[in-house]
């Protein structure tokens, strides 16, 4: 800015202005702070207290005096106004043939006294700390959620249930129903429990805050099973993004009807679409390894065979491959929901 100073005389304010990018109101007020600036630093050497009163801003000659803005504020607090608005204060004080200030600077007194607020008593929500759960092996995190199949007719949803594992992404079970169902939900936990053996203490069950999901019955029942329940935050789609890209996955397949005539034609599609989902579909997050090869365990048979492949690759044509002979990708060591900040890798989440 000084630089630029120098150049005034040279090439105007507008010129000026328009090379640095600024307004003439932003450029004027950063010259004047110099100029102070400038100033305090001169008499800062003689007198503290002098360089004091330079670099404050003085009061309009126009502002209220200190008894002028306290009988101003005294007016606010009467009975008759205390709860107006400044608006209505001005007009009716007018009416009265009274003027003490502008309704702006009714409103610059109140805020100077913290007095400017919602007068309505307001719901507090408490603070929700985001869910932070790792997965480093199958049947350690699941998460689970419901979403609506479109029916027949018009406001008509059949609705699906998906129990998918965090670590391998692999639905563990699933269920499709005519309703939201507390009861329905902790059926379809407890047979899937006891299809995957889940034992006391193994397993941690995320998900959002929907009203089966937060239900008593499934709660009690998590407790029976010995299984550990987290919740997403209130409106926070992201405390739950494995589930949310499932759906997703599933709901942009080409064969996604427009809507579903019946219950069993949509069981009947989630049917041929899960065993895809688990055993053929390559996921990126999973170094594309299906589900099916990370939850049972044949990761390290398929990255091993895949090497091989790569192996040979590279003998036949060394000079295609730059860098290096190529590698597989291996699957990850662990999958976080929510990861703490130090953790440097990032978080794929994809379907």
């Amino acid at each position: 800015m000084e630089t630029a100073m120098q150049h005034l005389e040279v090439v105007g304010v507008v010129a000026l202005c328009v090379a640095l990018g600024l307004s003439r109101a932003a450029f004027y007020r950063r010259k004047r702070s110099i100029k102070t600036a400038a100033l305090a630093s001169t008499v800062l050497a003689e007198d503290d207290s002098a360089a004091q009163t330079i670099v404050t801003r003085r009061s309009s000659p126009r502002a209220l005096s200190d008894d002028e803005r306290a009988h101003v504020l005294a007016v606010l607090h009467e009975p008759r106004f205390c709860d107006l608005a400044p608006a209505e204060v001005y007009a009716t004080l007018l009416d009265e043939k009274r003027y003490l200030c502008s309704e702006r600077t009714m409103y610059r007194v109140l805020d100077d006294n913290r007095e400017v607020r919602e007068r309505r008593a307001q719901s507090r929500h408490p603070a929700y700390a985001a869910p932070q759960l790792l997965a480093t092996r199958p049947n350690e995190v699941w998460s689970w959620d419901i979403t609506k199949l479109l029916g027949p007719e018009k406001w008509s949803y059949f609705y699906l249930y998906v129990i998918l594992d965090v670590f391998s992404r692999y639905v563990v079970g699933w269920m499709v129903a005519d309703g939201e169902s507390a009861a329905l939900a902790e059926k379809l936990i407890a047979q899937t429990c006891e299809r995957e053996r889940i034992e006391p203490g193994q397993l941690t069950l995320h998900a959002d805050r929907g009203s089966s999901m937060k239900s008593k019955p499934v709660a009690l029942l998590l407790s029976d099973l010995g299984v550990n329940k987290t919740h997403s935050r209130p409106h926070v789609s992201d405390d739950n993004p494995f589930s949310e890209a499932q759906f997703k996955t599933f709901k942009y397949r080409p064969n996604f009807p427009k809507f579903f005539g019946s219950r069993e034609h949509a069981r009947n599609h989630c049917a041929d679409f899960f065993p895809w989902y688990n055993t053929e579909h390559h996921h990126v997050g999973l170094g594309l390894l299906t589900p099916h090869d990370v939850h049972h365990g044949l990761a390290a048979e398929r990255i091993a065979a895949r090497a091989l492949v790569l192996a040979a690759a590279y003998a036949a044509h060394p000079e295609r491959f730059v860098l290096r002979a190529p590698r597989p990708s291996p699957p990850p060591s662990q999958v976080w929901i929510n990861p703490p900040k130090e953790i440097a890798a990032p978080l794929f989440v994809v379907a």
